[in-house]
């Protein structure tokens, strides 16, 4: 049972309240940030619950185009040719205009989000007021929740920013205030800093073990976020410690099946650490709570069940992904990151490297589906896919009921591994255990030792196609030669997106 499906009734309300407020009104109207929830009766310790649900609410709620805009940088993945998105497909090849739509919809509605976490921390505090001792400290944990989910939304932004704001409250007439723009290290420093206030106040387990919000923030959560953070601040022993701490729990477990992992097997499983979930409530018609996975999507295909709805192929595995993967032997992971069509194939088999190519590499998935060829990719994405056949009966949107992996376990093994090549020291295990943990999985034999560039290279085989976790280790670690690939041209100076043009409007400071 996911978090919504545990408080529906809560959660269809806060939809319909945060629907007519609506995301625009939020940031230009910071005064009904202050009571978002009506005539409520803050002397009910019981609502202090809904003010956190709306805040998991938002977060949840991303726009098809954010995760895209997040991670379409990387070498292992590139834009869909052919679309009705140009300048989408210029960003993959690192011309940026700061008028594009998608460029401004991200830091709008991710801001948008992040003061309505505020907005919820806020009204959490009003319940506190007028609440016993208990209540108080289960408001305590819930502003702690919501804490890292804000968290995450400022590391996001700033990776793809850099310089962003850092709002303390739902008043944003605050951000016209700001004399100097936080760097990205001060933001990332900020982050670790919250975290580390949060940890102490969240459920000591993992995400599914929770019974109140199932999939919901616990102390790992927090952890896994300032270890995130600190890498990119290059703080490897914090990265270390951090990591390690998870490991050491003895809570989290690799999922045995990676290929299941993306898909509805996998949800909540004991190697989620963050999930966007997302459900149609085990019904075929009615509520429900999606993200938009058509993007991702093959434009045609052969569904094994009849009327599934194919995608729209704005989101390709890259060649150079798929040669890397073929080169070391993968298999469970490169079918699972990449669907492929006959004339992918093809194209792949011009190379007279890759001439034969192993059995499963088909425009059949395992669950019988048929890639057909279509104009816009040669590829698409299997980890944003689900199979027609785990689509509930009478739901026929690509995807549908499928959470979105934001951190897992697999990720946390070679964050710590990663840092211990980089000089820290840690106490939950080798690095060389920590990446066999993650090869085994995957049926790679095992390494009798580790270096930078393995581990570099065994985040490329299992977080390909996963928010752009590619690009930003590649920024992190200097590795910039890496992202000029296929007639790209990548240099320093295009590390971060343009400010949007909207926002420097609205605050000059962005334009200084």
């Amino acid at each position: 049972m996911k978090l919504f499906e545990k408080t529906k009734v809560c959660f269809v309300l806060i939809i319909s309240t945060l629907a007519i407020i609506g995301c625009t009104d939020k940031l230009d109207e910071p005064e009904l940030n202050n009571n978002f929830a009506g005539g409520t009766d803050f002397t009910d310790a019981s609502g202090m619950q809904l003010s956190a649900v709306g805040a998991y609410e938002a977060f949840y709620s991303r726009g098809w185009e954010q995760p895209l805009i997040i991670s379409v940088r990387g070498d292992d993945v590139n834009s869909g040719g052919l679309g009705d998105q140009p300048e989408f497909t210029e960003m993959d090849k690192f011309n940026y205009s700061k008028d594009h739509w998608m460029v401004n919809s991200l830091w709008e509605n991710i801001y948008a989000d992040i003061i309505s976490a505020h907005t919820a921390m806020e009204q959490i505090g009003r319940f506190q007021e007028f609440a016993n001792e208990a209540n108080v400290a289960l408001g305590n944990q819930y502003i702690a929740e919501i804490k890292v989910l804000r968290a995450m939304m400022l590391l996001q932004i700033s990776q793809v920013y850099g310089n962003v704001f850092i709002s303390e409250s739902s008043n944003t007439e605050l951000l016209l205030e700001v004399e100097t723009l936080p760097t990205k290290s001060e933001v990332m420093q900020h982050i670790s800093t919250q975290m580390d206030e949060a940890i102490p106040l969240l459920p000591d387990m993992r995400p599914n073990e929770r019974a109140d919000l199932p999939g919901g923030v616990t102390r790992y959560t927090a952890l896994a976020i300032k270890a995130l953070a600190n890498q990119e601040l290059g703080n490897y022993q914090e990265v270390a410690d951090a990591s390690g701490q998870i490991i050491n729990s003895g809570r989290f477990s690799l999922f045995p099946d990676f290929y299941e992992l993306f898909k509805t097997p996998g949800k909540l499983s004991d190697e989620s650490i963050l999930d966007l979930q997302y459900s149609d409530f085990n019904q075929g018609e009615g509520d429900r709570f999606a993200h938009l996975y058509a993007p991702y999507g093959p434009q045609n295909w052969t569904p094994a069940i009849d009327g599934s709805a194919s995608g729209w192929g704005f989101y390709e595995p890259s060649l150079k992904f798929i040669k890397f993967m073929l080169d070391r032997g993968e298999t469970v992971r490169l079918e699972t990151s990449v669907l492929f069509t006959d004339r992918g194939i093809a194209e792949l088999q011009t190379d007279p490297a890759y001439a034969t190519v192993p059995s499963f590499v088909s425009n059949t998935t395992r669950d019988g589906d048929v890639i057909n060829d279509y104009a816009r990719a040669f590829f698409a994405s299997g980890k944003h896919y689900l199979p027609s056949n785990q689509l509930i009966s009478g739901r026929t949107d690509y995807g549908s009921n499928k959470n979105y992996n934001l951190i897992r376990y697999g990720e946390i093994l070679l964050m710590y591994a990663e840092a211990l090549t980089q000089g820290a020291s840690g106490s939950a295990m080798t690095a060389v255990q920590a990446v066999n943990l993650v090869r085994s999985r995957a049926n790679m034999p095992a390494l009798t030792s580790v270096t930078l560039d393995d581990i570099v290279d065994e985040k490329f085989a299992e977080l390909g196609m996963e928010w752009g976790k590619r690009y930003y280790d590649m920024l992190r670690l200097g590795r910039l030669g890496e992202l000029s690939y296929d007639g790209r041209t990548f240099s320093e100076s295009k590390a971060f997106l343009p400010y949007p043009q909207p926002q420097i409007d609205q605050f000059p400071i962005l334009g200084n």
